[in-house]
C-alpha cells in the first residue's frame, strides 16, 4: 500500500517537474523578448514602453522561484559535501534525509510566509502593466509548495539512474 502512495507521488512530482520546465522555458523566452523589445524601442526607435521592464521582473522571479523548486527536484543546487562524503554508509543517509527534512521545512515556511505577504497585498496592481500584483506575489508561495512536494518525493524516492554516482571512499 505504501508502494503504491509512493509511486503515485512521484508521478505527481513527475509531472509537476515536467510542467515547470515547460513555464521556466517559456518565463525565459518572455523575459528576453521583453528586454530586446525594450532595447530596440529605446535606443532604435527612440520611444520606451512602459510595460517591458515589469514584464521581465515579473518572468525573472519567477526563473528564481520556479528554479529553486527545479533546483530541489534534479538536485543540481550546489552543494558542499565534504563531511558527509566521509560519514559511514548509514549516517550518511541519516544527514541526507535531515537534509530532505529541512528542505521541507524551508518550502513550507516559503509557501506560509509567501501566503501570508501574498494575503497582505491582496487586491493591488501593477503600476505599469495594471495586473493584479497577486500574480507577481503568488509566487512565492507555490514555489514553497513545490519545493515541499519534490522534497517529500525525494524523501522517497530511490535514487534516480541519471544521478550522478557517489564518488565518497
Amino acid at each position: 500500500m505504501l508502494d503504491l502512495f509512493v509511486q503515485g507521488f512521484g508521478r505527481l512530482a513527475a509531472v509537476a517537474a515536467s510542467a515547470l520546465r515547460v513555464s521556466l522555458i517559456l518565463a525565459v523566452a518572455v523575459m528576453l523578448s521583453s528586454i530586446v523589445l525594450q532595447v530596440v524601442m529605446r535606443y532604435v526607435l527612440g520611444n520606451t514602453l512602459s510595460w517591458t521592464e515589469e514584464l521581465a521582473i515579473l518572468m525573472f522571479a519567477w526563473l528564481t522561484l520556479g528554479g529553486l523548486a527545479l533546483g530541489v527536484y534534479e538536485g543540481f543546487h550546489v552543494r558542499l559535501d565534504l563531511l558527509i562524503s566521509y560519514l559511514p554508509p548509514v549516517l550518511r543517509l541519516v544527514a541526507e534525509k535531515a537534509i530532505g527534512i529541512l528542505t521541507i521545512a524551508f518550502g513550507g515556511y516559503m509557501a506560509w510566509s509567501g501566503e501570508r505577504f501574498f494575503d497582505m497585498t491582496r487586491g493591488s496592481i501593477s503600476a505599469a502593466i495594471g495586473y493584479p500584483i497577486e500574480f507577481l506575489h503568488g509566487l512565492a508561495p507555490v514555489a514553497g509548495a513545490l519545493i515541499c512536494l519534490f522534497a517529500i518525493n525525494g524523501l522517497f524516492a530511490a535514487p534516480r539512474p541519471d544521478a550522478e554516482p557517489d564518488l565518497a571512499p
